[in-house]
């Protein structure tokens, strides 16, 4: 039983999403992000229980819509086949689904019974016509990604393998919850979401009373707290019958065409497929009002969810929209021309361009300040994206994609799909399996690593200095993280103790947030550090670590009173170089004099010692990047 729609408690933005893509289908899909717990899934699939009913043939696998079916759709081009009306697909993608499910494949039933090679569909034709909804879309293996870019892009899937030749209408609408804690989301498949909401748990202790109250409720009676609803529910699907008939005849006259432009390049958007979908989604905001116009407010509703996960963001700054912002420009373009041009003129001398305003601020973010105090944080420059890219895929790893299958009489993970086949295509009449019908499954796999950062936070300017440049590395590291799956973790260093400032991640927005504060200054509590990155290195499971090691070397304060500091640090190096742990140290000594510490405890690392008399996130990120290539 699904909770119903009509009984989520707020939520707003995200029913409105929801049934602006229920619609129009070709707006593209909502993803939702937010913390755990805020209703995200449960809201999504509620969606399916108030959707218009769609006509289809009991039976087909490919949702083939009413004389228009598939070429590969026995059932549909039977010509006594009759359509009936049925409830919308909502297909969820299971995040460890192989691609064979997905775009589909041989149909081995049929091919064990010695008919000719038939396609089984996969998930995207079942989806067709209806909703593919996947929990967790952050975390979907690289190669579903391509496959749903590739399907979205097309409308259709198109399958080539095993002697078969099939394309067949893939036409969904796409919906994703996420939760940013557990990484980002790959900029090509964020783009193909029409509109973008964020979710929280209400602040209002009545609004969550009022949430747990609905929630302990339906799990008491669930059919009976739906039927209670049921006048509710009915209300919302007539709403869409009505707006769905009422789209074709929606007027966007051109005016607003050009400001739905204006608000994009304002909000210096690249994607044209931004324009499309606040159109789009305007004229569905439109229909679901009952009107025939689009007003200035349905264009200003729309750009508030089309363009927080499309606007250009600046080094650190947070995902979002600035509403105050938006408003300031759906008023200056909606003013009279006179108007406008005074307060154009009248503001001319006082305040400087928008684009020379946004040229000054990234400069900052781009340039070391003259005193030489600040670091370089910047964003990752093409040559150190080459450096990240460059990482060698896995082959033939335990884990990953499966590329193909090869035949081996003694596979070590056997490829079911393809030995069934060989012996169906084999054998005769007695159907069994020999070893010359056995093969083996070759996986391809990214090589995913974990980052930890020993950062010495010790002393004042310098310590401060290194902190800054760690952030720096750590959010363009995490920007290309997507891809490589890799995740970073932050230690800091001072005082009495250790800290780990950032537990492991993905998310470039979570990392900026726990490394808001850079705390520095104080004694250097060394062996307080490498016993920590030994604790937290044991919970990385079977992800690769580099252990990044930014100090003098100069440790005072040791896990007792009674012990050396220096030699406890030397011997918590020397337990990390017997369990193999790739390691890199940064030497930060400065000054005429140097003690040469941090180069004995790059030797008890096994590590190599690199100095960095600058120390900026440029060359941070480059030292790192080509550590990994050779891990």
């Amino acid at each position: 039983m699904i909770f119903p729609f009509s009984a989520i408690v707020e939520q707003v933005p995200t029913k409105l999403a929801l049934m602006l893509c229920a619609v129009d289908p070709s707006i593209g899909g909502v993803l939702i992000r937010g913390d755990k717990g805020t209703a995200k899934s449960t809201t999504a699939r509620a969606l399916a229980d108030i959707l218009p009913l769609i006509e289809r043939v009991t039976g087909c696998a490919f949702v083939c819509a009413p004389r228009a079916p598939s070429e590969h759709c026995g059932i549909c081009n039977d010509t006594t086949a009759l359509a009936h009306p049925a409830s919308v697909p909502f297909i969820t993608l299971p995040l460890g689904a192989t691609e064979d499910r997905v775009v589909g494949t041989l149909d081995l039933e049929q091919a064990l019974k010695g008919a000719k090679r038939v396609f089984q569909p996969g998930l995207l034709a079942a989806a067709h016509r209806g909703i593919l909804y996947i929990d967790e879309v952050n975390l979907l293996p690289d190669h579903l990604v391509d496959v749903l870019l590739d399907a979205a892009a097309m409308g259709v899937n198109s399958v080539q393998r095993e002697g078969l030749e099939v394309t067949h209408p893939a036409r969904f609408t796409l919906i994703g919850t996420m939760n940013l804690e557990e990484g980002d989301l790959r900029p090509q498949l964020l783009d193909r979401f029409g509109l973008m909401v964020e979710v929280s748990a209400p602040r209002d202790k009545t609004l969550r009373a009022e949430v747990v109250r609905r929630r302990i409720a339906f799990e008491a009676d669930q059919a009976g707290y739906a039927a209670n609803w049921q006048q509710e529910q009915d209300a919302l699907r007539e709403q869409l019958i009505t707006a769905q008939a009422l789209l074709s005849k929606v007027i966007l006259n051109d005016s607003l065409l050009e400001l739905i432009s204006h608000l994009c390049c304002e909000f210096e958007v690249t994607s044209l497929r931004a324009d499309i979908v606040i159109y789009k989604a305007a004229r569905a905001l439109a229909a679901l009002a009952g009107r025939l116009q689009v007003t200035p407010d349905d264009i200003r509703d729309a750009a508030e969810l089309a363009l927080p996960h499309r606007r250009r963001r600046k080094p650190f700054e947070q995902p979002g929209l600035d509403k105050e912002r938006l408003d300031e420009l759906m008023q200056q373009a909606l003013q009279p021309p006179n108007e406008a041009n005074a307060e154009s003129n009248a503001n001319q001398d006082d305040e400087t361009p928008q684009s020379e305003t946004n040229m000054a601020e990234e400069q900052v973010f781009a340039t070391t300040s003259a005193a030489g105090n600040a670091p370089k944080i910047a964003v990752a420059t093409q040559s150190q994206h080459a450096v990240i890219g460059k990482r060698n895929t896995a082959k033939d790893t335990p884990r990953g994609r499966v590329m193909h299958a090869v035949p081996d009489k003694n596979p070590s993970s056997l490829a079911v799909s393809a030995t069934l086949r060989s012996t169906a295509l084999r054998a005769t009449n007695d159907f069994k399996v020999t070893k010359n019908d056995l093969h083996q499954q070759i996986r391809s796999g990214k090589n995913a690593n974990l980052i930890l950062f020993l950062v010495d936070a010790s002393g004042s300017m310098a310590a401060q200095r290194r902190m800054e440049a760690v952030k720096g590395a750590v959010l363009t590291l995490l920007t290309d993280a997507y891809q490589q799956r890799d995740q970073i973790a932050v230690i800091s260093f001072r005082g009495e103790s250790a800290q780990l400032l950032l537990a492991p991640t993905r998310s470039v927005d979570f990392a900026e947030q726990q490394l808001r504060e850079l705390p520095t200054g104080g004694r250097t509590p060394l062996p307080h550090a490498l016993a920590l990155a030994l604790e937290t290195l044991k919970q990385s499971h079977d992800m690769p670590p580099l252990l990044v090691l930014l100090t003098d070397g100069k440790a005072n304060v040791g896990l007792d009173d009674n012990s050396d500091p220096w030699q406890q640090s030397l011997r918590f190096a020397q337990l990390l170089a017997d369990q193999r742990i790739p390691a890199l140290v940064l030497d930060t000594e400065t000054g005429y004099l140097r003690l040469g510490k941090a180069r004995q405890l790059a030797q008890a690392l096994g590590a190599d010692c690199v100095t960095l008399e600058e120390l900026s996130t440029e060359n941070l990120v480059l030292t790192i990047c080509g550590c990994l290539k050779t891990t």
